[in-house]
């Protein structure tokens, strides 16, 4: 099966929209997305929308977690917490509901996807984990390979039936897996990257009976995002951050 990898769309309709007809173009069989559906982008209910409609299985995500736990929002910082309180004035009660009833980890074939990092936590960062935190990690779950969001960036975790641990910064561009070993990914983020290539959207596709993931980069309207996130009065930083190349 070939399964396409969204993660951290942040309510930025235009990168998803782009995305999508980008996916149709590869006949996949399936698409999940990894959270952070809303958070920093202005459009945030016509992307979840947009997910409801299509069938798109998801997961809860940190800025989800962030709207129905107080505790957690308090932990955030200004931005996102300025973000997201301009977010739920835009999501429908029926929006709010499907955010709030998403899972923690989502399972295909010998497949593990969530948000933050396994085996289950939806806030937790992979920034260069130490080789000792990857076998912590690797040790936590079962399956050959596990797809995450949550840091916007493009990363391989590999360890190798020796217990090899390797880490690397990714590309666009194939990546193929070697059955003996298993491997964690990040594929970057659909409408917020952060990654060292460019501020193209970016989404993972697993081709389990290949043995490959590719990493895409897709153009998309960044112009029309910027003035939507001016004109319904989210932080200018959310702005700005889409605007380097």
């Amino acid at each position: 099966m070939r399964r396409a990898v969204i993660a951290d769309i942040h309510g930025n309709n235009q990168a998803l929209a782009a995305v999508l007809v980008d996916i149709e173009d590869q006949t996949v069989d399936e698409i999940i997305s990894l959270g952070d559906t809303i958070g920093y982008g202005p459009e945030p209910e016509r992307v979840v929308r947009t997910l409801i409609a299509a069938g798109i299985p998801s997961v809860l995500g940190n800025h989800e977690l962030a709207l129905i736990n107080n505790d957690y929002f308090r932990l955030l910082n200004p931005t996102c917490q300025q973000s997201l309180a301009r977010t739920r004035e835009l999501l429908s009660e029926e929006s709010l509901a499907w955010l709030a009833a998403l899972p923690v980890v989502i399972f295909r074939d010998n497949a593990r996807f969530l948000h933050g990092c396994p085996p289950s936590s939806t806030t937790e960062y992979l920034f260069d984990p130490s080789p000792i935190r990857l076998q912590r990690i690797f040790a936590g779950y079962p399956e050959a390979i596990c797809f995450v969001g949550h840091t916007h960036l493009l990363s391989m975790f590999k360890i190798t039936a020796a217990g090899t641990k390797l880490s690397a910064t990714i590309g666009p561009g194939t990546t193929t897996i070697d059955p003996a070993c298993r491997y964690l990914f990040i594929c970057g983020s659909v409408g917020q990257p952060r990654d060292d290539h460019s501020n193209l959207a970016k989404y993972g596709i697993w081709d389990d009976e290949r043995h490959t993931v590719e990493i895409r980069a897709v153009p998309y309207d960044v112009d029309t995002t910027v003035r939507l996130i001016k004109v319904k009065g989210f932080p200018d930083i959310n702005a700005r951050r889409l605007l380097w190349s």
